[in-house]
């Protein structure tokens, strides 16, 4: 799929409901400088400086579900303790739907503490990590309970997904129960599975996503080269009666077997930080992506970029879907170019620059026999800011607004001319005989028109000042103008 194509899938994914049922944890983190040994024992000594909370196990894919505009209905268990409200607070603050977790009096919310010394105040190392877990399974009463649970959010999903830590909730006999419930209400079933010889209990779901090391143990054999990968895929697909298996290999991307794919899939080398939390990403992405409707392949594609962005963050972190699009088109720039036709795709790229701070500045025109004037205005408008976007008016709307032999040049050869301008960095086409739906959509920081503009009334201005934007007023070069030029070109031939 081309870099567009794929541009194109990922801005409409829409938010589709994810049913995500697994081992909920709460990740805690306390910071500190690490510069001494302690007198009583050869241990270094932690001076506190921070502390942070996040969501862990599958409430790390829940947050990343929600993160990349979907819906997640959540399935698991909590302890009645602090750790369990706080997880609560966690999943609301993210908006993932929590009225399927469980909460149970007789063992502890899942929890990792991991220490970090700030050696030199500037390199974070982890020193020491503690569990407080409790992993045999749950009673029967219990698992009656969550099955209820689950099939109340079976109907209004798009897809379920399975994240197995191996925690005791998706015991054999449970993860079984949940697979053909799933499969009966006609719903695909995505499973992350944890490390272990066995992944019988898995048999007829969709989906796996072991990695390497998982893959090894369930296979019996090391994956060492790609053809290793490949070898374990078509095994497992047959032994589970799977439609497809993903085996992810760090940073030699993915190995993908369907029944009509055997591919390795190759992922770009990216700066890693730290790989903590990679995995839930990759299968949030590929989760998210499906339920949205796309296939196999491209969600793996999609995933594998979610995947390589959340490596070069600290620590669990999240990726958004404004994340991934300005991934996309960092790679691709010479390919994409600066002429926009899916608005949406743009919008999605505006977005995520006004997030870096950048200032967003808009004009629009005709833009019919370029001149000195068009150079001079549009170099004006890109002193303003960082990014200059320029509507152009199509033909049909430059027809309605200068008659019936207007335009001289159509809008596909006007906008190659504005593309060549270096000031200028979009271009996007509309139809109507104004700009404001435009305006309205990109919400510029700086909306930029003609000083002969001052008297007639520069339309959009209401709508950016009320945002908080501004009106710039461009000078006039004079003497210069299209339809001054189309005329005396007319005259000359006479």
């Amino acid at each position: 799929m081309t870099s567009t194509e794929l541009l194109r899938v990922v801005t409409h994914l829409g938010s589709p409901t994810v049913l995500l049922a697994g081992d909920f944890m709460l990740d805690s983190y306390i910071f500190g400088d690490a510069l001494r040994i302690s007198p009583e024992a050869p241990v270094q000594v932690l001076k506190v400086m921070d502390r942070q909370y996040c969501a862990g196990g599958a409430a790390s894919v829940a947050a990343d579900i929600t993160t990349l505009d979907a819906r997640c209905h959540s399935v698991g268990t909590i302890g009645q303790d602090p750790e369990g409200r706080r997880l609560l607070e966690l999943l609301a603050e993210m908006k993932a739907d929590s009225s399927g977790i469980l909460t149970l009096a007789d063992r502890p919310t899942i929890s990792k503490q991991r220490v970090i010394g700030l050696a030199q105040h500037r390199h974070r190392q982890q020193l020491l990590r503690i569990d407080d877990e409790c992993t045999v399974p749950l009673s029967p009463k219990q698992y009656d309970q969550l099955y209820e649970l689950f099939k109340a959010g079976l109907a209004a999903c798009d897809l379920v997904c399975l994240q197995d830590y191996n925690k005791g909730m998706l015991d054999d006999g449970f993860c079984r129960r949940l697979i053909e419930a799933a499969r009966q209400a006609g719903k695909r079933v995505l499973v992350d599975p944890p490390l272990k010889n066995d992944y019988s209990k898995f048999t007829g779901a969709s989906i796996i996503t072991p990695n390497r090391k998982e893959t090894s143990m369930a296979v019996g054999f090391s994956i060492d080269r790609i053809e290793d990968a490949a070898r374990a895929a078509a095994l497992l697909r047959e032994q589970l009666q799977l439609e497809a298996v993903v085996i992810t290999l760090d940073k030699e991307g993915s190995y993908l077997r369907t029944a009509d794919i055997d591919e390795h899939l190759p992922t770009i080398p990216l700066t890693v930080y730290d790989v903590t939390g990679a995995g839930d990403m990759m299968l949030a992405m590929l989760a998210v992506a499906m339920a949205g409707g796309c296939d196999i392949r491209t969600s793996l594609q999609l995933a594998n970029i979610a995947s390589g962005i959340e490596v070069g963050k600290f620590g669990v972190a999240t990726v958004s879907i404004d994340e991934i699009v300005n991934e996309i088109i960092q790679r691709n720039k010479g390919k994409i170019g600066k002429i926009r036709e899916d608005l949406p795709i743009l919008l999605r790229e505006l977005e995520y620059r006004r997030k870096q701070n950048e200032t967003i500045v808009f004009t629009n025109g005709c833009f019919d026999v370029l001149h000195r004037g068009h150079i001079e205005y549009l170099n004006f408008c890109g002193r303003q800011g960082d990014i200059v976007v320029v509507g152009l008016n199509s033909d049909s709307s430059v027809r309605a607004i200068k008659g019936p032999d207007r335009p001289i040049n159509n809008q596909k050869d006007r906008a190659s001319v504005l593309a060549a301008l270096e000031f200028v960095d979009y271009i996007v086409t509309f139809d109507e005989p104004d700009p404001l739906r435009l305006i309205q959509q990109i919400r510029p920081n700086v909306l930029v028109k003609g000083a002969d503009w001052a008297q007639k009334g520069v339309i959009g201005r209401e709508f950016v000042e009320s945002c908080g934007g501004r009106v710039e007023l461009a000078p006039i070069v004079e003497g210069k103008s299209s339809t001054d030029l189309i005329n005396k070109l007319g005259k000359d031939r006479t």
